[in-house]
């Protein structure tokens, strides 16, 4: 009797489904709310649609059974994020309530820490999620960063841009893939950044300390990326194994480059799900996304 293989990928392609509804019914409270412009509702919509395709695709390669309690409460963050998104891209209309923005902020930042313990009580620590969260962290940054900028000057974009260059360094440099060792101060000036640029965004101190409150995250973002960066260019590098030969022909297929330990760095953790997995869902470094 053949056994049956077949993979319904219907029950979880229906959580993200969900996902991408409620962020549009998020994106039409903050239209009604502000009288959001074209500007906001068309980023708004194009990171909706883009998640979850993005999102559906990996859970179909991933083939995971179920969704999980942690993924979403990710995805919830997610939804937040585009709300984030949307009120940023029409803040080049006009100034957005800065309360309203600091409050799904906030809450972003605060879940941040909830999904990972739900994974860990609930036994549902994947791959997928440790990379749906770090991506979704790691893009809130990014989009903090373009709003504080708009006042501070470019400079800031260096802080929410400093994970995707390392990201892209590490494809000709592959020592950047190197596992790092644990380190609390790694992890603290990671969680730092995201409760700086909200209060050097949130406009409650003179420009003058806001601008030194976004200098001391990416200060602390640069010595972190430095110290770590030295530390991978110093270890030992691995002697690389022989080709096997086949008959009078020598075969020897490279690793597939997998993203480096340091990519998340100053994001959320320092690096991709190897180093998340201190805290988050215990995944190895193959993110699906």
């Amino acid at each position: 009797m053949a056994l049956n293989n077949t993979y319904d990928a219907r029950p979880v392609q229906q959580e993200t489904a969900v996902g991408a509804g409620a962020q549009i019914v998020l994106l039409s409270l903050l239209g009604t709310a502000i009288g959001m412009g074209t500007a906001g509702w068309l980023t708004g919509l194009a990171f909706a649609f883009g998640s979850w395709a993005v999102l559906s695709r990996a859970l179909h390669r991933s083939r995971l059974p179920s969704f999980g309690p942690a993924n979403r409460v990710t995805l919830g963050r997610a939804t937040l994020v585009g709300g984030v998104t949307a009120l940023v891209a029409d803040s080049f209309r006009s100034a957005p309530p800065v309360s309203l923005l600091v409050g799904l902020t906030a809450v972003a930042l605060i879940l941040d820490g909830v999904d990972g313990k739900v994974a860990r009580r609930t036994g549902t620590s994947t791959a997928l999620g440790a990379r749906f969260d770090m991506e979704v962290d790691a893009f809130l940054i990014l989009v903090l960063s373009v709003y504080v900028a708009m006042d501070l000057g470019p400079w800031v974009l260096l802080i929410g841009g400093m994970r995707y260059v390392f990201v892209a360094a590490a494809r000709v440099w592959p020592w950047l893939t190197a596992p790092l060792p644990p380190s609390t101060a790694r992890k603290t000036v990671a969680a730092l950044q995201g409760v700086l640029l909200l209060l050097a965004g949130a406009h409650l101190l003179p420009r003058a300390a806001n601008a030194a409150v976004a200098a001391l995250a990416l200060g602390l973002l640069v010595w972190s990326f430095g110290r770590d960066v030295l530390w991978l260019r110093r270890r030992p590098r691995t002697t690389a194994a022989p080709p096997v030969r086949y008959g009078n022909s020598s075969l020897s297929e490279p690793p597939r480059p997998t993203l480096p330990d340091t990519a998340w760095h100053g994001m959320a953790r320092h690096g991709t799900a190897s180093t998340k997995r201190s805290r988050r869902r215990g995944a190895s470094t193959t993110g699906e996304l």
